[in-house]
């Protein structure tokens, strides 16, 4: 797939856009006004491979400051663009766009309100708004085209205005009509230093939006602007990395996008190495001669397969044999006192072993094992044959499974001769007990599984699919972006049920608890991706925001310590949001939030409605428990 084709724009001396290398950037977390910190995070950013750096000038005091900090680092020998993150100050956005070299403006909140009000708008009064927007957003236009500014319109799905909010909903049609409005206010004042973006905490909502983005710059202008990608809010950790890899990922594996910022609450430099791995994974490659391309399938107009559950299979195959203890790995703790098997919302439902286990088994436990391990167990209901394409085709050499039959298939499209592809597909159409397991070791790996799903469709082949990943990076933090971009875009387009995770990091011959920390490790990323996809519900999510200069608490403490006490809560979201900017917008998605709205205080949301006003941040936490256990979703941890 090619990479979508976009305007070049001038960020400073960073161009973005065209045939440009896709560009990473951060966001510092420092406060504005302190110069010093500033300048200094800003240089550790761009040492860590920055190419923008973004600071948050709210008002026209921090926006004023910017060139000071921009002074300074030029003194000390450092050009890369600075961008002034602008929310809603129009004159700190003016003051900004004369100093540094982009500013960002987000179009849900610049001119027009948040209140959450509901409010039915006449055609005329519609246009009556746009035409204020229009006057008010016309001189920092103008503006930036003086001075060479660029401008990032950066819509967000929480802080969408209550104007788009009456007219469209909250949907991702809405996010894109915020920023056309804005878009062809600069295109009128021939105004073309724009960059946009799409962002949302949910990278099923992102994608979707940038999606119809393109699609409405290409049929309204016949021409699109460069792709700022992000999901805002990621929150921290695996799960932080997790979301951005597959919002991002999905999309760079699309070919758009032109620049990218992961957003974790974490210290800004660290965002930088996943952005990295991202592009790595993602970066465009040749896919051959036009003899290699097979036919392409056309995806269907409405989703074929309706899962009700997402299987996850977690591969113990370097460990020789398996011990009750070993289980811990994948979700089940044994106990030998009472001759009982405990399970985690985060257990495994099958696990793909070399021997079959002797033991007795945890009852919702499947075994998966190679056909020659299954063919003397196969009187056992709890275990089932993994075969090979070519074996599960010979029917007349091969005992069969009644009920479930695992098939691995390469997804490859010249990786069997036409005449076997007949009589897979023939063979699969009269056998619904087999679950195919695809992978593909190309780099293209995710249009080889798109396209053969979309082959069985044609074929009205409608067997459950399960992705097999394997990865041989130097780290569990590289390979943890593979397994997420490539399980996590193919999840979200409904083609695949389950997934299994292979690894081949490390070193050979490695300890047996190193093996289990990694498979551990795999287990916990299978149910992130899951999680992240919406596809299956097992912990607490946090929609957590990266800190910057207007955060008015420790969000990693905060972050940390709110997880520590509610991580047991399955399928609550929280949101963790550093200011009032942030916060009730942002936090759409959140069944409650957790918000600082002056310094030492914090209010406390459930939904989009105040519950408790300006606490004092020492309780806060203990009156985020008691506001949970008043509206039932609280449950004590007994584990």
């Amino acid at each position: 797939m090619q990479r979508l084709k976009t305007r070049e724009v001038k960020i400073g001396n960073l161009i973005i856009g065209g045939n440009n290398p896709v560009r990473i950037q951060t966001m510092t977390t420092t406060d504005t006004m302190d110069t010093e910190a500033t300048v200094n995070q800003t240089i550790r950013c761009i040492e860590f491979g920055a190419e923008l750096v973004r600071i948050t000038a709210p008002s026209k005091k921090e926006a004023d400051n910017l060139l000071l900090i921009k002074n300074e680092l030029q003194k000390r020998g450092y050009s890369t663009p600075l961008v002034a993150d602008i929310h809603f100050t129009p004159n700190a956005a003016e003051i900004a766009a004369r100093i540094v070299e982009k500013v960002r403006v987000n179009p849900g909140n610049y001119v027009d309100k948040k209140k959450f009000e509901q409010i039915e708008y006449t055609d005329q009064e519609y246009q009556e708004e746009i035409d204020r927007i229009r006057e008010r957003f016309t001189p920092l236009v103008l503006i930036c085209k003086e001075h060479g500014t660029a401008m990032r319109i950066g819509t967000n799905h929480g802080s969408l205005s209550d104007r788009i909010m009456s007219r469209y909903g909250d949907t991702a049609i809405g996010m894109v009509e915020s920023a056309m409005e804005f878009l062809r206010i600069a295109r009128d004042n021939d105004y073309h230093q724009i960059v946009l973006s799409m962002k949302s905490s949910n990278p099923q909502v992102m994608i979707e939006a940038y999606r119809l983005l393109v699609k409405h710059m290409q049929d309204e202008f016949n021409e699109c602007y460069p792709l700022h990608l992000g999901v805002t809010e990621a929150g921290d950790g695996e799960d932080g990395r997790i979301k951005s890899a597959i919002g991002i990922g999905t999309l760079l594996s699309e070919g758009i996008g032109d620049t990218i910022r992961v957003s974790l609450t974490e210290d800004p430099e660290m965002e930088l190495p996943v952005c990295r791995n991202i592009i790595e994974r993602c970066q465009r490659t040749d896919a051959g001669s036009q003899e290699d391309a097979p036919k392409k399938y056309s995806k269907p107009t409405s989703d074929i397969r309706h899962q009700s559950s997402y299987l996850v299979i977690s591969d113990t195959s370097k460990i020789p044999v398996l011990t009750p203890q070993d289980f811990e790995c994948f979700g089940y703790s044994y106990n030998a006192a009472d001759d009982k098997w405990n399970i985690s919302d985060q257990a495994a439902d099958y696990v793909f072993c070399n021997e079959v286990p002797t033991f007795s088994l945890p009852g919702t436990l499947g075994v998966l094992t190679y056909y020659k391990q299954w063919e003397p167990n196969c009187m056992n209901k709890q275990c089932f044959p993994l075969f090979d394409i070519l074996q599960y085709i010979e029917q007349g050499q091969y005992v069969h499974h009644e009920t479930k039959n695992f098939v691995m298939m390469d997804a490859n499209p010249n990786a069997y001769p036409e005449n076997v592809r007949a009589a897979i597909f023939n063979q699969l159409q009269k056998d619904k007990t087999a679950i195919l397991c695809l992978f593909s070791a190309r780099p293209q790996a995710i249009e080889d599984i798109q396209n053969l799903c979309y082959e069985f469709f044609e074929k009205e082949i409608y067997n459950s699919v399960t992705i097999i990943v394997d990865n041989n990076s130097e780290s569990l933090e590289k390979a943890l972006i593979h397994y997420s971009v490539e399980a996590g875009s193919l999840l979200l387009e409904n083609l695949i049920q389950g997934v299994c995770f292979g690894f081949q990091f490390g070193v050979k011959n490695e300890p047996i608890e190193t093996l289990k920390s990694q498979i551990k490790s795999l287990n916990s990323i299978s149910f992130g991706i899951l999680q992240a996809t919406r596809k299956r519900i097992s912990k607490t999510e946090y929609i957590s925001c990266p800190s910057c200069g207007r955060t008015l608490f420790d969000l990693q403490e905060t972050t940390a310590k709110i997880r520590a006490v509610t991580n047991h809560l399955k399928g609550v979201k929280i949101a963790i949001m550093g200011c009032i900017v942030n916060g009730p917008g942002e936090m759409a998605d959140a069944d409650f939030g957790y918000v600082g709205s002056g310094v030492g205080k914090i209010t406390l949301y459930k939904n989009k409605e105040i519950v408790k006003r300006n606490i004092d941040s020492e309780v806060a936490v203990d009156e985020l428990i008691n506001l949970l256990k008043d509206n039932g979703a609280w449950v004590e941890n007994n584990g």
